[in-house]
This record gives structure tokens, C-alpha cells and sequence, in this order.
């Protein structure tokens, strides 16, 4: 067994312990890890200290994890929606992923995602539903300056008109409610779907149980799923939501901006109708998507962070562009 030099513990109390976990942790040669390992410990370390924690909520805290984990599964990934239903999702994207005024703001993955969508061509239906409400779905993906992108990979995907994700039936035999499309060279793009409904996110779990302890209720709005790839550019997570949907402004996991609320229209226009192969009167969403370039978010995003250095009083160095403790 390998032998690891290590610094000498001091006489361990409520006041020490902390600096003691850091010193022993000094020696990590990642120095992000180390950093983000440093600031995790102090800020749970404080948790304890500040709240008085005691022995059994701790406990019961290391149980409800230990659920978590025991109930999530390929398809139920219980510990994001977890960090969802906490706020930290949205948090996160919204750091990682800054966005300037002029483009498309992200939201949260949620944790139906799969990539086991087909692809799909424009015009193609995503949905096999025949409850849902026929809705036509005609967008645009263009950059800050107004520039159509074409060869963007979009992945979209939403529930069935009972509010699940094909993920949640036990007798699925495919991917439904979801596809994959390219954005065509002026940037478009469209398909066919239903019109999205309201519904809870999984509440008979762990997740669920802690929801109804905070008396939250576990409802999301109506809306649809987007997801744009493309070299060059920062990838962009977000959806669109329904106006005035009952859940719009408390939704469980934090995700609605209001710039991505959108009215539901119609195709009232024959040549439309024609043109999309859709009925006269059928549901219409329309909406363009900005996307913003890696080299932008990238600049964007290192800005941000020392701004934010500075406004904690850090000195601090980057490493590919990730603040770190700068030691002298």
C-alpha cells in the first residue's frame, strides 16, 4: 500500500476542525478541485456551525441522500431533480452559460432528456399522441447580429397529453414526444407536436416527500423542450412556456423566464396551413432562438467571474478560464 505524506492533525475542536480538513486536503494537485473542495467544506462546516446541527438531522439528511440515490435509475434521475427543485440547476446554467441581452436565455435540462431521439425532417410530427392537441411549431435560429444558422442540431422533446414523458410508461416500445431536426440554411425550422399541458414532476419519491414537507406543490407550467448544438457556439438548453398557464409564475424547479413565455397562435392563413401541411385553425407557436458564439459566452463568462472575485475580495488567477486561489 502506498504511503502519503500528510500534515499533522492539531487537537481537533468546533473551531479547528475546518482549517484542519483543509490543510489535510492542501496537498490535491488539481487545483480547482482543491479550490471547489476548500469552499464546499467551509460552506458546510459554517451550515453546521451557524444552525447548531444536531447528530439525528444529520443523519436523516445522509438517509434522504442515500434514498435519492437508491431510487434514481437511467431514465429517473432523482438527484437532478433534486438540484432542481433546490434552485442550483438554474443557478448553475446561469453561470456557466451567460447570455448578452440580445440572445435566448437558457433554463433547466429537467431530467426526461434522452439521446435516443431520431431524427427527424422539417415538417416531420414529433408526437404519436392522438389526444393531444395538434400544435405547429415554426422557429428560427439565428446570432446576435441577425445572422440565420443553418446546420444547428435542435432537440426537442415534451409530454403526451397526460403530462408524462414516454420515459414514464413502463410499456414504451420507442422514443415518442421528442426528435431531433436540423435547422435549414436561412436558419429554420419546424415541425409538428401537441399543444403542452401542466404536470408534476415524479413526487413519489424522496424528492416529492421533501417537497411536501416545504408545503410546495410539484407542478411544472405547459411547455416544450429545446436544445441547440452547433461548432463554434455556445450550446444552449432552454423552453418555451405557455402564457398564463395556472403554474407560470411558481413553478417547482425555477425554470420560466419571462422572455421565453409565448403565446399560443393560430394558423389562420390558408397559404400557411398549405404551406405546413397543417388545418386551418390549428395551435401556432412561433419564435426565434439566438444563439451566442463559444468565443462571446466564453469572454462573457470569464467577466463575470471576476467580477465576482473581486466583489468577495479573492485574488485569484484563472486556469482555462476557472478562477483558483492565487497563492503566493
Amino acid at each position: 500500500m502506498d504511503t502519503v505524506s500528510v500534515p499533522s492533525l492539531k487537537d481537533l475542536t468546533i473551531e479547528n476542525i475546518t482549517e484542519n480538513v483543509h490543510a489535510i486536503n492542501s496537498q490535491c494537485s488539481d487545483q480547482r478541485l482543491k479550490f471547489l473542495l476548500e469552499r464546499t467544506v467551509s460552506h458546510l462546516h459554517d451550515l453546521a456551525r451557524e444552525t447548531r446541527l444536531t447528530t439525528d438531522e444529520w443523519m436523516a439528511t445522509l438517509l434522504f441522500l442515500t434514498r435519492v440515490g437508491q431510487i434514481s435509475s437511467d431514465v429517473r434521475q432523482e438527484f437532478i431533480l433534486l438540484s432542481d427543485v433546490l434552485g442550483l440547476s438554474l443557478l448553475v446554467d446561469s453561470i456557466d452559460h451567460p447570455k448578452p441581452e440580445n440572445s435566448t436565455e437558457g433554463t433547466v435540462l429537467g431530467p426526461f432528456h434522452t439521446h435516443e431521439a431520431e431524427h427527424s425532417h422539417n415538417g416531420g410530427s414529433i408526437s404519436q399522441d392522438a389526444d393531444g392537441e395538434p400544435l405547429l411549431v415554426v422557429c428560427t435560429v439565428k446570432d446576435v447580429d441577425g445572422n440565420p444558422i443553418s446546420g444547428a442540431k435542435v432537440d426537442v422533446w415534451e409530454t403526451d397529453s397526460k403530462g408524462f414523458y414516454d420515459v414514464q410508461h413502463a410499456d414504451r416500445t420507442g422514443p415518442d414526444g421528442r426528435a431531433v431536426l436540423t435547422s435549414d440554411s436561412v436558419g429554420n425550422f419546424w415541425f409538428k407536436a401537441i399543444l403542452p399541458v401542466p404536470y408534476p414532476i415524479p413526487h413519489d419519491g424522496p424528492v416529492g416527500g421533501l417537497l411536501k414537507k416545504l408545503n410546495r406543490h410539484p407542478y411544472r407550467p405547459s411547455h416544450m423542450h429545446f436544445m441547440f448544438d452547433k461548432s463554434g457556439y455556445d450550446p444552449l438548453i432552454t423552453a418555451l412556456y405557455l402564457k398564463n398557464d395556472p403554474y407560470e409564475s411558481t413553478d417547482a424547479v425555477f425554470g420560466v423566464k419571462q422572455s421565453l413565455i409565448v403565446e399560443v397562435g393560430k394558423v389562420d392563413d390558408k397559404d400557411q396551413a398549405e404551406k405546413y401541411g397543417v388545418k386551418t385553425g390549428t395551435s401556432l407557436i412561433t419564435y426565434d432562438f439566438v444563439l451566442v458564439t463559444d468565443e462571446a459566452a466564453r469572454k462573457l463568462r470569464r467577466s463575470k467571474a471576476e467580477e465576482a472575485m473581486n466583489s468577495q475580495g479573492r485574488k485569484v488567477r484563472f486556469i482555462d478560464d476557472l478562477p483558483v486561489p492565487d497563492v503566493d
